[in-house]
């Protein structure tokens, strides 16, 4: 597997590799892919690695039925 550290990629290939792993990155689907695709910008700009990125999330998240109802794209119904 070749390494996804900004070092050692490109822009193009972090976008890439966030359109695969994300999925629908065109944002048609309601409410699924954009708030990623600005979660992960700092990664695209080459600013911070996924990890960085991927380990605030976690500290910020907490479960629960807290937070605002989420609308359906199909994939999840």
């Amino acid at each position: 597997m070749k390494s996804i550290l900004i070092t050692d990629t490109t822009r193009e290939e972090r976008e890439r590799i966030l359109a695969e792993s994300i999925g629908n990155i065109d944002g048609l689907c309601d409410g699924c892919s954009p708030g990623l695709l600005r979660m992960y910008e700092d990664y695209i700009e080459g600013r911070r690695e996924l990890r960085e990125i991927n380990m605030e999330f976690r500290a910020r998240y907490s479960s629960g039925a807290a937070g605002p109802d989420r609308g359906g794209c199909g994939w999840l119904e």
